[in-house]
């Protein structure tokens, strides 16, 4: 663990930078937009440039599929995000190489955020008009860990308890789930970028698992 490889030491490089100029950029733009018969005014900045909207809402952008990853709404949310990819990331880079990896990371993410869109949009499963963070990819790279080298030992930091790697994701995301509630963790995309990590070992690139060492 920790063993940061290029492509993981990039990314969170890239992630860092962009939350310190979220934190001095000022908002420079707005669009007022009626919505249910009440007008609505939106402070546009850089963290709503690069944030994923509902696709009904006028700070909404096409590439932002893809920028809402690297964005994030505080200090504990960048914290623990980029904690958690430089614990599991490395080894998979290790394992597929730089430019597979960095494909599948961005494949999850962008997938993880189609996902939560459409679900959101459509069906109303998750409340708020905006989502940002790494987390989408993040359960990718989970679970990709998991398929990969399922029967891993890891400890967990919180609880300090050890579980297989193929439970991982399953323990992980309930504890965010009992964590928060209330509508601010975009869980959809948690699950989103799972379920395409999974598609994509499984399904695609038809992967098996090493049964615990790499």
């Amino acid at each position: 663990m920790f063993r940061v490889t290029p492509v993981v030491r990039n990314l969170i490089i890239i992630n860092v930078v962009i939350f310190l100029l979220q934190q001095f950029l000022p908002s420079f733009s707005n669009c007022i937009q009626d919505i249910d018969g009440q007008e609505v005014n939106f402070s546009i900045g850089l963290t709503e440039l690069l944030a994923l909207w509902r696709m009904d809402l006028c700070p909404y952008h096409p590439y932002q599929f893809f920028t809402y990853m690297f964005a994030h709404g505080g200090f504990g949310h960048i914290f623990f995000n980029m904690l958690a990819f430089a614990s599991f990331a490395p080894i998979l880079e290790t394992y597929w190489g730089e430019k597979k990896f960095l494909i599948y990371y961005i494949a999850t993410g962008i997938g993880a955020g189609i996902i939560y869109a459409f679900a959101n949009q459509y069906f109303g499963l998750d409340s708020g008009g905006s989502m940002l963070g790494a987390s989408g990819a993040l359960y990718g790279v989970l679970m990709a860990f998991g398929l990969l080298f399922p029967n891993l030992e890891l400890t967990l930091l919180f609880p300090p308890i050890p579980i297989k790697a193929k439970y991982m994701v399953f323990v992980i995301g309930f504890i965010t789930y009992l964590m928060d509630r209330s509508g601010s963790v975009a869980h959809l995309a948690h699950f989103g970028g799972a379920f395409v990590g999974f598609v994509i070992i499984k399904l695609i690139w038809r992967e098996r698992g090493t049964g615990g060492g790499y």
